[in-house]
């Protein structure tokens, strides 16, 4: 299944990024975008998901200085466009995979593209890892462990019911019960002709 494989890149990201654990530290790409695409467009969505996961934490700080937060609001900012273009780079890989299936007089679209489960996918591999982490904190409460391990077993649940419904989402475009389009995401605060704020400033 074709989740097994993302659900695995997906821990490999997160336990990678955790060995330094550092928001600064360099990006390097295992798979080779020319003869492994999509796990090499994988492997790049999750790694973006898991610093801005971490980018998040740090944000919140109480005590943060303004300009500092202001630098990672635009880091944010950033990471967010990336990971749309990663979506959206996903997407075209999956187009281009299944062109050349005849969909069936009733084929119908899907409420979202594949790639936008994988999206969810990759960011609950996330919580996954946080919420295990929760549950297994020597420093923490008895309570907070067994809290924590309650959420996790929904957080595993939801992760089989979300590949099992992409694995489905995949076989039916294959077949031609379904089928796919490519939207790009029109960012609007993103494009200075778009944004009033931008577009005074040019």
């Amino acid at each position: 299944m074709f989740t097994d494989k993302a659900n695995e890149i997906f821990k490999e990201v997160i336990d990678c990024y955790h060995i330094e654990d550092s928001v600064h530290q360099p990006f390097t790409n295992k798979y080779n975008k020319n003869s492994h695409l999509i796990e090499h467009l994988l492997y790049r969505k999750c790694w973006i998901d898991t610093v801005q996961w971490h980018y998040e934490d740090i944000i919140r700080d109480p005590n943060i200085e303004p300009i500092a937060a202001l630098d990672l609001k635009r880091k944010i900012d950033t990471s967010n466009q990336d990971r749309t273009d990663m979506v959206e780079y996903i997407d075209a890989y999956f187009l281009e995979k299944y062109k050349g299936i005849a969909t069936k007089h009733n084929a119908t679209i899907n409420t979202e593209s594949p790639a936008w489960g994988i999206d969810r996918l990759s960011i609950l591999a996330l919580k996954v890892y946080h919420m295990n982490e929760e549950a297994k904190r020597n420093d923490a409460s008895k309570t907070h462990r067994n809290n924590c391990e309650k959420k996790l077993a929904v957080l595993l649940e939801q992760q089989t019911d979300l590949s099992s419904a992409i694995d489905t989402l995949l076989n039916d475009i294959k077949n031609g019960d379904k089928y796919m389009k490519v939207y790009k995401q029109m960012k609007m605060y993103n494009d200075a002709d778009l944004n009033p704020i931008l577009r005074s400033q040019k």
